[in-house]
């Protein structure tokens, strides 16, 4: 199983983990704001996480990280 990371601190909420992830299991946190104001990403179901890692590489500010 994979374990995904975000700094969640970092995170400017564009969502564009979310739309590469091909399983669809990231999502911003409408719920929560970090201390910049935005919506951070989460992983909603860690157990469908297959390890591609397409969230870390699509995202801009390297706030992703992707172990095995």
């Amino acid at each position: 199983m994979a374990i995904v990371t975000f700094r969640e601190e970092r995170c400017k909420g564009c969502g564009l983990c979310a739309e590469a992830c091909p399983k669809k299991i990231v999502a911003l946190n409408v719920h929560r704001l970090n201390s910049k104001g935005y919506h951070p990403a989460e992983v909603t179901d860690m157990s469908s996480c297959i390890g591609c890692a397409s969230c870390a590489v699509m995202c801009p500010d390297c706030v992703i990280k992707v172990e095995k």
